[in-house]
Order: C-alpha cells, then sequence, then structure tokens
C-alpha cells in the first residue's frame, strides 16, 4: 500500500512539473526564443504560450521595449589634430528578436561599440571649430551610418544624441592661452593705433596752429604796413612829427623796461641824453 502510493505521489509530481515546463508566460515588453534540441523552434510572444517539455527550452529572454544605451566617454582627435572629449546616449528597439539573438553576441555592446567607432571616425574627418559646432549634423551622420549594421542585428535605432562634445582638459588650456594672446595682440594694436591717431592729430593741430600764426603775422605785418602808410599820409613831407614821436617812444619804453617787476639793473647807453635831444632835435627842424 504504502509502495503504491509513492508511485502515484511521484506519477503526479511528474505530471506537475511536466504541465509546468510546458506552460510558458511572457511578460509584456519581453519575447522568448525558444530551441527545440538546440536548434530554434519559435518565438514565444507576450501571455501564455504552450511548449513541448524536455524537447523545448527557453533559450534567450528579450527585452523589446525601448534601450538606453549609454555610450561611454572617449577622446577623439580631429583633422587638424586636436583632442576632444565626447560622450553620446542611443534610443534602440530590438524589433526582430532571432537576429537579435543569432545575428551577434551581444547586441547592445555591439551597438556601442559600433557608435564609438563611428563617431570617432565622423569627428576625425571634421576640424575642431566644425565638430564643436556641427552637434546636429554629427548626430543625423552617425544614425545614418549605424542604421544598416542595427537592421542586420534586429535594431532598430530610433536616436542617437551627443551628450557632450568639448574640448579635452590640455585642449582647452591651450584655447585659453591662445585666446588671452589673441587679446594681448588687439589690446596693442589699438593701443597703437590710440597713439597713431594722436600723432596724427597732435601734427595736424601744430600744422593748424602754424598756419594760423603765419596768417596773424601776415595780417600784424599788413596792419603795420597800413599803419605807416597812414601815419606817413597824415604827416606829409615834414618829417619832424615822426620823429617827435620816435623820441617819445623810446622814452616810454625806456620808463617802462625801468618799472618793470623783475628789473633790478637797467643798463642806459653812455650817451642817453644826447640821443634823446638829438631825436627831439630833428624833430624840431
Amino acid at each position: 500500500m504504502n509502495a503504491s502510493l509513492v508511485v502515484v505521489a511521484v506519477l503526479l509530481l511528474f505530471v506537475v512539473v511536466t504541465i509546468a515546463k510546458g506552460v510558458r508566460i511572457v511578460p509584456q515588453g519581453e519575447e522568448w526564443i525558444v530551441e527545440r534540441l538546440g536548434k530554434y523552434r519559435t518565438t514565444l510572444r507576450p501571455g501564455l504560450n504552450i511548449v513541448i517539455p524536455y524537447f523545448d527550452r527557453i533559450a534567450y529572454k528579450l527585452v523589446t521595449k525601448d534601450l538606453i544605451l549609454d555610450i561611454k566617454e572617449q577622446e577623439v582627435i580631429t583633422r587638424d589634430n586636436a583632442v576632444i572629449v565626447t560622450n553620446a546616449v542611443a534610443f534602440v528597439k530590438v524589433t526582430d528578436p532571432v537576429k537579435a539573438a543569432y545575428g551577434v553576441t551581444n547586441f547592445a555592446v555591439a551597438i556601442e561599440n559600433l557608435i564609438m567607432t563611428t563617431l570617432r571616425s565622423i569627428i576625425g574627418e571634421m576640424e575642431l571649430d566644425e565638430a564643436l559646432s556641427s552637434r546636429e549634423k554629427i548626430k543625423v551622420r552617425l544614425r545614418e551610418s549605424i542604421v544598416d549594421e542595427a537592421i542586420d542585428w534586429g535594431l532598430t535605432v530610433k536616436s542617437v544624441e551627443i551628450q557632450d562634445i568639448r574640448p579635452s582638459p590640455s585642449m582647452q588650456q591651450a584655447m585659453e592661452q591662445q585666446a588671452a594672446a589673441e587679446r594681448e595682440r588687439k589690446a596693442m594694436v589699438t593701443r597703437a593705433e590710440g597713439e597713431k591717431q594722436a600723432a596724427i592729430l597732435e601734427a595736424e593741430a601744430r600744422l593748424e596752429a602754424a598756419k594760423r600764426d603765419a596768417n596773424a603775422r601776415v595780417m600784424l605785418a599788413q596792419a603795420s604796413a597800413e599803419a605807416l602808410r597812414r601815419v606817413g599820409e597824415a604827416v606829409g613831407p615834414d618829417s619832424s612829427a615822426l620823429w617827435y614821436l620816435l623820441g617819445e617812444k623810446y622814452v616810454t619804453s625806456l620808463e617802462r623796461l625801468a618799472a618793470g617787476e623783475n628789473a633790478k639793473f637797467v643798463v642806459l647807453p653812455a650817451d642817453l641824453p644826447q640821443a634823446v635831444a638829438g631825436l627831439f632835435a630833428r624833430g624840431g627842424h
């Protein structure tokens, strides 16, 4: 009796295990690859599925939701030998589970490495300034370059975004030094231009002052000549008045010279009385 119960229990356990192995419930957002005796048999969709126990096995469980792949940061050399640092993020989706399972060993690692190598190739064809300012262009070219390979692996590349693209620390230091040198050069040019303009303006001012001074001298000479002409006309042929005025001016000049604040000594001609008398004497004739 006890042996019969044991056999029944063993058979019942075998039936339960067999049913458990034959029934598979696939969650939403996943697809399972079934192999029979080591060969691909079918793909289980989300929901309740029946397989043959002991012959069929679940070889791969693939997520069909959008996958976010973080492309690690890497250094890239541009065409003009500048080193920049860049990284990206890719959004992919498994659209053919069979190709994703059997087309490549690890599709996530494969697509990450493909994006990294393609990104290096694209940036390597650009110069530094172009690479730093062409993020959208790089993104479009990157997606176009990897889409065919991704299809062969059963993947759809929805988007590839460039997270960061910047010069390397050593390159940033060199650029800062170059910018500082350029600012200093512009400052020197500005100072030199200012000094040049100042010199030009100063020379023009001197020239204008000389012209005005010359004009003033000419006008003064013309005025003096006119004054002499008028005096000559007023005096007429009699020159005694002229000699009188000349003597008066002579005496007035001596008085001013003696009255000056800085005059401590006034040197007069030894024959001053005779000279004055001569002037007035001439005026008297």
